[in-house]
């Protein structure tokens, strides 16, 4: 067994903590973490996601915490979940009984509920986050424990409920009975794994207080296993097109200038069959992200999410936050993301979204921050997600020395990107046009740290698990120039991914191309001197042909003794007379052997054929182009117009384009040929690059490939 470490220190409440720190194997420890968070209660925190400057991969979790803190409105309660936590009441409730706004209401064998006393006297703006709440409990406690071990500290879920004891508005829903505002557990036993530096370790805590210490108790807690409900039918809280009429409710109020931004919120529910860790298995996979979670909430709830914002992170006296505001998809390919992020970055509403976002972020820190010390870091920065590419602010603050994590927490209760601005108006807006309350969901999950940091992400991208179901709620951020139909769709798109990690997984469709339409057949490729022909090549094998690449100049006579089933005319600079191609061509016609030009090879087609050829006004050197099609077997199963990429400063002049060839294609912009075939020879040709990644939309370079390939040899 590895050596255990012991270490100890006082916290500022007098408890003594021995710690002791076993090296053990990072994967098998979470991946048993994982497991055991199906029925015991407590809380797996995991980033999978890595971004430089602000994200790294990390496991931080554990089970069977001893104490556990919740809350519902004004009243908390601190709960013993072992005798271990039994034994820590004792100076929870000594710290407690120091609190003027605090009353121990009800004393139990292993729980004090305490009643907090609203502040009714008026106070400076600037210390709203210092009145009486559940957080004055919360604060009691990181002072209890207080000192520097980095770990130790409460970990949990805050419902978005809290924003009301900060920020007090008039709720016209009703709430469930057993509905939680807040769940903090304090743990005796953490793993924490560092996935760069490849190293985990087991943290043991024992706590002395007095002549009471837990050394000698063993550790431990209850289990309730997942029951899941297969008997529930998948439900929304909202009917189709709903929120489409709340987005034109919203329109109302940013036209009178009641509102400037909000975000609503829709729920879908769904059976869940699977366990909580198997769900948790399958976001992480499917979905890395900086906020992962696992939490037992205990009462058979869980909350599995892979939440893409940080809420507030604070170290020292610097407190962070990355507003994310503006989405798009995700594209087909690397390709298609690169135009899906400079759509999104050209969109003018998408950049409103953050900049709002931001001006109330700074808002928020400008309350408890240095002055001067509140700075964007990061603007409109680009973060990809298995589904979506958003725009991210990172903004950053210095704490004013009478402020701490827990004023930074509340000051920003709840994040504009949740709520809309301004921040109240919001809020009320949608606890009145909402469908249901939010529950956790738009709160936050993470570490309020005992040594006074604090790292917590949004309940965002959130499967809630309860009764046996589970329930996704997601939203849209609403501007006057919101789109009602596109703004439930981009919902509905967010859902989907945690919706299907409730259903058996979902193949993603791809473009079906038979492997092999040319197995057996032989080809042979001119190269023209270009810088592009083997990529050609590849896409000419990926038909299943035999493809030999020959450079032009060899002698013609080969043709006869080695007769390929197809001759394809490559890209190349300069004119089709420089490589005497006519000749070429003459030759496969006179052997029967059928012709596909590309670029060159369609110029030295028309050439060939007594067409002429120009040359353009503006070259065309690696630039798309919107291509439009005819009726051909050439685009077969691809889309009437698609784009594709062109390098050439000579084309052909469709006026002179003789009788025997029939023009296929053309560029949208310019009207410059773009694909011709011979109306009674297997010849044909394009003018664009199949091969370039300026035609990897929807694959229709390489279709087009196997298009020919089948068209010209007959398959």
């Amino acid at each position: 067994m590895a050596e255990e470490i012991p270490r100890g220190y006082k916290t500022q409440g007098g408890i003594q903590i021995r710690t002791e720190v076993t090296p053990i194997d990072p994967e098998a420890a979470i991946e048993d973490l994982v497991d055991r968070l199906d029925s015991a209660r407590g809380v797996l925190l995991s980033s999978s996601y890595e971004y430089p400057g602000r994200y790294t991969r990390w496991d931080m979790g554990f089970v069977d915490p001893p104490l556990v803190v919740t809350s519902l409105s004004d009243q908390v309660q601190i709960q013993a979940l072992n005798q271990r936590g039994e034994l820590l009441l004792a100076p929870v409730r000594e710290a407690l009984s120091q609190l003027e706004e605090v009353s121990l209401v009800e004393v139990e064998l292993a729980q004090l509920t305490y009643q907090v006393q609203r502040t009714v006297a008026r106070f400076e703006e600037e210390n709203r986050s210092r009145q009486a709440s559940s957080f004055t409990v919360v604060r009691s406690l990181v002072e209890l424990f207080s000192g520097d071990d980095e770990h130790l500290g409460l970990y949990g879920a805050f419902g978005y409920d809290l924003a009301f004891q900060f920020e007090p508005i008039e709720l016209e829903r009703p709430r469930p009975s057993d509905q939680r505002d807040l769940v903090l557990y304090v743990p005796d036993e953490i793993i924490v794994v560092d996935h760069q530096g490849g190293v985990a370790e087991r943290r043991r805590y024992d706590f002395a207080y007095g002549d009471l210490n837990t050394a000698d108790i063993s550790r431990g807690g209850a289990r309730n296993p997942y029951q899941p409900d297969l008997e529930l039918e998948p439900a929304r809280d909202h009917e189709r097109g709903e929120y489409a009429q709340i987005v034109e409710k919203a329109r109302d109020y940013f036209a009178r200038g009641d509102l400037f931004e909000v975000v609503s919120s829709q729920t879908f529910v769904e059976p869940s069959p699977e366990p909580p860790s198997e769900l948790f298995r399958r976001l992480k996979e499917q979905n890395p992200s900086p906020y992962g979670f696992l939490i037992n909430l205990g009462q058979s709830e869980w909350l599995v999410g892979a939440s893409p914002e940080m809420y507030v992170r604070v170290e020292g006296d610097r407190v962070e936050t990355c507003p994310i505001s503006g989405t798009i998809a995700r594209g087909q390919d690397p390709l298609d993301d690169a135009s899906q992020i400079l759509a999104l970055l050209n969109s003018e509403k998408d950049e409103s979204e953050l900049t709002m976002c931001t001006d109330v972020d700074r808002n928020d820190k400008s309350r408890i921050c240095v002055p001067g010390s509140v700075k964007v870091i990061g603007r409109r920065q680009i973060e990809m997600y298995s589904r979506l590419i958003h725009t991210v602010d990172h903004v950053e603050g210095r704490l004013r020395p009478e402020f701490d994590a827990l004023d930074a927490f509340l000051t920003h209760t709840w994040a504009v990107t949740v709520t809309g601005a301004p921040k109240t108006a919001a809020m009320k807006f949608l606890e009145h046009h909402e469908k249901s309350p939010r529950a956790w969901y738009g709160g936050a999950i993470g570490k309020v740290g005992f040594d006074g940091s604090l790292n917590t992400g949004l309940t965002l991208r959130t499967i809630r698990i309860k009764g046996g179901h589970a329930e996704v709620r997601v939203g849209a951020t609403l501007l006057w120039d919101s789109n009602p139909v596109a703004e439930e769709e981009e919902t509905e798109l967010k859902a989907s991914a945690f919706l299907d990690a409730l259903r058996l997984p979902r193949r993603t469709s791809e473009t079906v191309i038979s492997s092999s339409p040319a197995e057996g057949k032989e080809i042979l490729l001119v190269d023209h001197m270009d810088s592009f022909v083997h990529t050609l090549a590849n896409y000419l094998r990926q038909t299943g042909a035999q493809v030999v690449t020959q450079r032009t100049g060899f002698p013609l006579e080969e043709l006869v003794a080695n007769t390929p089933d197809l001759l394809v005319l490559s890209p190349g600079p300069g004119t089709p007379s420089d490589y005497e191609v006519s000749d070429t061509i003459g030759s496969a016609i006179e052997l029967g052997i059928p012709v596909f030009g590309v670029c060159l090879g369609l110029q030295a087609i028309v050439e060939f054929f007594g067409g002429r050829l120009g040359q353009l006004d503006t070259p065309m050197h690696g630039k798309p182009s919107l291509i439009a099609t005819d009726e051909s077997g050439l685009f077969a199963g691809l889309p009437k117009e698609f784009r594709a990429g062109r390098y050439h400063s000579l084309y052909a002049k469709e006026d002179s384009v003789p009788d025997s060839l029939n023009v296929v294609a053309r560029s949208i912009d310019d009207g410059v040929v773009m694909a011709i075939e011979h109306k009674t020879l297997p010849i044909c040709g394009v003018q664009f690059h199949p091969e370039s990644i300026m035609s990897f939309d929807d694959e229709v370079g390489l279709r087009l490939v196997h298009n020919a390939v089948v068209k010209l040899t007959g398959n």
